[in-house]
């Protein structure tokens, strides 16, 4: 039984050779702080889809582990990629900066690949699922991953661009328990919006969790896409249409969703724990790394239900300050 899908995005364009930093990148000020945040380097993000194509020349070496939930579908290191979703949003959070392809919003960040998307043959074609069990399993085992040299690196974002319409108590726990160690969630709002642009009430789980942060999407010109869900678990918004990044084949692919979106939140906030972490020289909690991300967030004049907090912008001035650094979770003004 499959309960949760890849929220339904749109395939825009494909290239086999492609040269840019992606203009999602770009829109959320990511090189601003890339010299204070080394980049990313060595902070592990999770990455829970349908898999990666590992041995793409912008990905391959920033992979650090993999782990496949779908028996069906090869071995436990296995995670090849039948979709090109999974790969898609890898190479948005950390696609390597090496003169060729594209750059992602952390190009010196570690990957850990889970893959839980499973190929469902349909009659109108194939489509990818992915079980709550699996799901869970997956989320656990980047809860208890170790590893580098000194089995010291763990995992200290978990990116979920799936979703689905029931809350599932299992679930809800597992996230929870990522969040309880320290681990940041970030999820996609989910593709189910009217279509209209209006804010509405379109629920999709996991990203409506209250401990998630639940990402929405913009368009590259600054207007919201008639796909976007909208609701009051809305945290922030990120690039989500025509955006760029690695794909399996072709190479290269242009898509379309808040499966994109939620990716450039994910390599932001690896950004800045490193950013903060390095100048406080202390690790920062999940609480902590939230608010900071909050904080670096401007207000379009929307309903909150639609843009949350506003646009995601790494180089909106933000004086941190030991006291600004304590901030919890429900400070005035947060979706939490």
């Amino acid at each position: 039984m499959t309960d949760f899908r890849i929220p339904k995005y749109e395939v825009l364009a494909q290239e086999e050779t492609i040269h840019e930093m992606p203009a999602g990148v770009q829109m959320i000020k990511a090189e601003h702080i890339w010299e204070e945040s080394r980049k990313g380097e060595d902070v592990v993000v999770a990455v829970i889809d349908s898999g990666c194509n590992v041995q793409h020349a912008d990905l391959s070496s920033n992979i650090v582990a993999t782990r496949n939930f779908v028996a069906s579908e090869g071995g436990d290191s296995d995670v090849t990629d039948f979709s090109g979703h999974g790969t898609h949003v890898a190479g948005t959070i950390a696609a390597v900066e090496n003169g060729n392809g594209v750059i992602g919003v952390a190009p010196k960040v570690k990957l850990l690949i889970a893959k839980v998307m499973q190929r469902i043959n349909r009659a109108g074609g194939v489509d990818f699922g992915a079980t709550n069990e699996d799901i869970v399993k997956a989320i656990q085992f980047c809860i208890k991953w170790r590893g580098g040299p000194d089995n010291r690196q763990r995992v200290r974002v978990i990116n979920m661009s799936l979703g689905g319409p029931d809350d599932d108590p299992a679930l809800h726990d597992a996230v929870k328990a990522a969040v309880d160690n320290d681990i940041l969630v970030v999820c996609a709002a989910g593709n189910e919006g009217n279509g209209s642009g209006a804010a509405e009430d379109e629920v999709g789980y996991p990203g409506a969790y209250p401990e998630a942060v639940c990402v929405g999407a913009i368009s590259l010109n600054g207007t919201f896409p008639g796909f976007t869900n909208t609701n009051d678990q809305v945290d922030l918004v990120a690039p989500g249409d025509g955006i760029w990044s690695t794909y399996t084949q072709p190479k290269y692919a242009q898509l379309r969703g808040t499966s994109m979106a939620s990716p450039h939140v994910a390599g932001a906030a690896a950004l800045l724990i490193n950013f903060l972490e390095t100048k406080y020289r202390r690790k920062f909690t999940e609480p902590e790394i939230y608010a900071q991300l909050i904080k670096r967030t401007v207000s379009l004049a929307q309903d909150p239900r639609l843009e949350g907090c506003g646009l995601l912008q790494l180089n909106h001035h933000v004086v941190v300050t030991p006291e600004s650094v304590r901030v919890r979770n429900h400070e005035p003004g947060l979706t939490r």
